[in-house]
């Protein structure tokens, strides 16, 4: 039987029109290197972003209670802009 390569897929990050705010930047670049810190659960990532100095969009610390929510507020909003939602 021949190999068969999987259709592409894209992560909605991929197809977006726009580049990302400047806070979703500092955002992204902090979570990289508080994961490859291994800081995976999420207490340590809060831990850690916070220890990077990197806020929540209120300028708060972050919290185990606020870190999801943001998250699926970004994710909601990506999704909104690209027509996805």
């Amino acid at each position: 039987m021949p190999y068969r390569i999987p259709p592409p897929y894209l992560e909605i990050h991929q197809t977006r029109t726009h580049p990302p705010t400047d806070y979703e930047d500092r955002l992204g670049d902090a979570l990289e290197e508080a994961f490859g810190e291994k800081a995976w659960e999420l207490p340590a990532l809060v831990e850690r972003l916070n220890a990077l100095g990197v806020p929540d969009p209120a300028s708060a610390p972050w919290t185990v209670e606020s870190f999801p929510r943001e998250m699926a507020t970004i994710a909601a909003d990506v999704a909104q802009q690209e027509g996805t939602s």
